[in-house]
């Protein structure tokens, strides 16, 4: 059974103790007529690692971009470290962005400029370092990920798929962040090169306190990295009055959550889906006279 929208936003048992660094207040998304995001309510205590799940287009990007503030909301708040991001003048969130690490899907590397150039940009963005200070620091984050200095001066499109999402996460620590978001991190890597990327974000949070909030389809990310899983699920595909929240908790609940379209997702079951794939098409057919009168069935 579906929990509530009051009961999917309850804070987990010893997140109280921690101030939330993210927190959506019934944040709702919209396009037109279509609702992407509808009243979700989310508190990120500090130093937490968020992995957010979901079959594609249930929200989850939209969500990331709505947190730094790429995406204006519909209606609802999103606050970061207590302050409204969309009151805030726009020198003062760039100081606020200059708190956040963002890993793209596929790196997103500038192709024309090298990889160290690449790595230097945000701290030549912000003005903060130059010289060999910004070539010292761009050494040592790209030795966090396990890189060495020869790959400095290559190109994006020198480098292995997994390389590059290794310099995209350098990038993301050059300015030392609390907060660091992830866009599907290991999409496209063989199974050893992803267990590389997690092993990673896990240091990184080992080692560096930071918070983050994890995009993803691979479940052994989710169940490796995450202190808890939230569950998105489409909005057009909900009974009236159901939460976009399926799920929300520790990874270890997943397996035996009541609802059984969280226990499909998790398993990688179609369960009903194939049926519901099949009538929609139905339905959209129904609704073409013009297809209708074309291929008559």
């Amino acid at each position: 059974m579906a929990e509530s929208r009051e009961a999917a936003s309850t804070p987990q048992p010893g997140s109280e103790q921690r101030r939330p660094l993210v927190e959506l207040r019934e944040l709702t998304l919209r396009f037109g007529r279509q609702t992407i995001l509808d009243h979700i309510s989310l508190e990120v205590p500090v130093g937490q690692t968020l992995v957010i799940i979901g079959e594609s287009g249930c929200g989850k990007t939209m969500l990331l971009k709505s947190i730094v503030g790429l995406v204006r909301p519909t209606s609802g708040q999103v606050l970061y470290d207590g302050m409204d991001i969309h009151r805030l003048s726009e020198m003062e969130m760039t100081e606020v962005r200059r708190r956040h690490g963002f890993v793209f899907q596929n790196a997103a590397l500038f192709d024309s400029m090298t990889v160290g150039e690449n790595v230097a940009f945000p701290l030549v963005h912000h003005h903060i370092a130059s010289g060999r200070r910004l070539w010292r620091i761009v050494s040592d984050r790209l030795a966090e990920v396990g890189l060495p200095d020869t790959v400095i001066p290559k190109r994006p499109a020198e480098l292995s798929g997994g390389m590059r999402k290794r310099v995209g996460l350098a990038r993301a620590l050059a300015l030392n962040p609390e907060l660091i978001l992830y866009d599907e991190p290991t999409t496209g890597l063989d199974p050893i090169m992803s267990d590389v990327i997690n092993e990673l974000m896990i240091r990184t949070r080992q080692s560096k306190g930071v918070t983050s909030i994890i995009i993803t389809h691979d479940m052994r990310t989710a169940y490796k990295v995450a202190d808890r899983v939230v569950m998105l699920y489409p909005q057009h595909r909900l009974s009236r009055g159901e939460s976009q929240i399926l799920f929300d908790g520790p990874p270890s609940e997943l397996e035996s959550c009541d609802d059984r379209r969280v226990r499909q997702f998790v398993l990688g079951e179609a369960g009903e889906r194939l049926m519901e794939m099949r009538m929609a098409t139905l339905d959209a057919y129904r609704d073409t006279p013009d297809l209708a009168d074309k291929y008559p069935r």
